[in-house]
């Protein structure tokens, strides 16, 4: 029987008040190295938000660290573990907002929506009076949500106030129930909702990973898999590993039938981007290929290959 899986995987995010965030990040960084763990922290004023992994008394060192900062001693983690990292780099950012939305006056430490136990979320979202609104991307969306969401179709998340404002008319006298990949994306928009004036607003408390990771696959609502920026790419419930691999040419994720497909090309191109790929790009991206697995078979990790950014 094997052993559970070695890598210990931590995500996290706190809306807090940093007032000189790029004094933080010199410490983080160096503990981070310290103890062999890698991904992306982000440090902005309005808090901290990341995924990380790496060995378990490095994990737990890193968390402890982050803890101690100014309104995070009771900072929600949600752990899982790989059979390797996910990361191949470390990164920790200073930047104006750890989840970029894009609208100064939103401030989710001041108000947010009501927030919804995965255990109790079945219940509103099978409500007819309740709106459920995917607040991630449309590629994300696309291999897997919640059944009868709306997806509204933005390409990052700075889009969502402007379809929210465009929509407004439909969320009015409803429940409003929305939910993220971990939590941090909802948490803000319904602050947005709120400051716009809207009041019935729900959130998915810890995301959907959370969802995936307590409620039953027999009882669940959701329907496909997660996507996740690491080189896990999707996971399942239970957290398990999904079955998507990332596009290399455009790190879109990229499902068992769309590696059948004719112009699916492993490390150059997809069904999504072959059309998009002159001969040079393609070449580019051949021998990009090329050199991760020479770098793979002898056991190194190649910086060609990284998950897709946010």
């Amino acid at each position: 029987m094997t052993g559970p899986s070695p890598i210990h995987v931590a995500a996290l995010y706190r809306f807090a008040r940093f007032p000189h965030p790029a004094a933080l990040r010199q410490p983080l960084l160096d503990l981070c190295a310290a103890n062999d763990v890698r991904g992306t922290l982000l440090l902005a004023r309005e808090g901290i938000n990341g995924t990380i992994a790496g060995p378990e008394d490095g994990i737990a060192a890193v968390i402890a660290h982050i803890r101690a900062l100014p309104n995070c001693a009771d900072i929600a983690v949600k752990y899982s573990r790989a059979a390797t990292t996910p990361f191949h780099r470390l990164k920790v950012r200073v930047k104006r907002e750890i989840v970029t939305m894009g609208e100064p006056d939103v401030d989710p430490r001041g108000s947010v929506g009501t927030y919804v136990a995965p255990a109790d979320w079945n219940a509103l979202i099978d409500d007819p009076d309740t709106i459920v609104i995917d607040t991630r991307n449309a590629y994300e969306v696309k291999i897997g949500s919640f059944a009868g969401a709306i997806d509204p179709q933005t390409d990052r998340f700075g889009d969502f106030p402007a379809w929210a404002r465009a929509n407004r008319a439909a969320l009015e006298g409803k429940k409003v129930a929305m939910f993220c990949t971990g939590g941090i994306r909802c948490e803000k928009s319904t602050a947005f909702l709120k400051a716009e004036g809207l009041t019935d607003v729900f959130h998915l408390q810890g995301g959907i990973l959370k969802y995936l990771e307590d409620v039953p696959q027999n009882e669940s609502r959701w329907h496909g898999e997660c996507f996740v920026f690491d080189e896990r790419v999707a996971v399942g419930h239970g957290l398990a590993p999904g079955t998507h691999e990332l596009c290399r040419g455009c790190r879109m994720p990229v499902s068992a039938a769309d590696r059948a497909a004719p112009l699916f090309e492993e490390g150059v191109a997809c069904p999504a981007c072959a059309t998009t790929r002159n001969d040079a790009k393609r070449a580019a991206y051949a021998e990009r290929h090329r050199q991760v697995k020479l770098a793979e078979g002898r056991g190194e990790a190649h910086v060609g290959a990284v998950a897709r950014k946010r």
